[in-house]
């Protein structure tokens, strides 16, 4: 399965053809969905809640992108395939790059903001990514 946008993301080296790994796909969708349940805990420390739900949605977009496959070594461009994997609307797509702006922030700067919003949204996002990865 294939789609004209993600063909020219090839044709401009920014995803690659793969075929899908039913091993690797099945590691990835364990990992992915076992991290909310920890990420809604409120006796870890925010930033590993917001770790968790982090890479969660990332794991099940990267899911969603091996599974038609594509691989990609950008995280970000990960999160802009979704309208073209699972057909993801723009609100879901927000929030998982706001997600993303706020773990590069964390990662690269050291800039911690604890907003819980964020994290509730992102928790959520990740359960619609599942749903629509069944």
């Amino acid at each position: 399965m294939s789609s004209p946008e993600l063909e020219n993301l090839v044709r401009a080296g920014m995803l690659k053809h793969e075929q899908p790994n039913e091993k690797e796909l099945e590691g990835l969708r364990t990992s992915a969905e076992a991290r909310p349940v920890d990420a809604e805990r409120q006796d870890l420390a925010f930033d590993s809640r917001f770790d968790l739900a982090y890479n969660a949605a990332h794991g099940l977009a990267l899911v969603a992108l091996r599974r038609m496959g594509y691989r990609s070594d950008n995280r970000y461009l990960v999160f802009q395939a979704l309208p073209h994997t699972v057909g993801a609307a723009a609100g879901l797509w927000r929030v998982l790059a706001k997600a993303h702006a706020r773990r590069n922030a964390i990662e690269y700067r050291g800039y911690i903001e604890h907003d819980e919003r964020l994290l509730a949204e992102l928790i959520s996002a990740t359960q619609s990514l599942r749903e629509m990865l069944k």
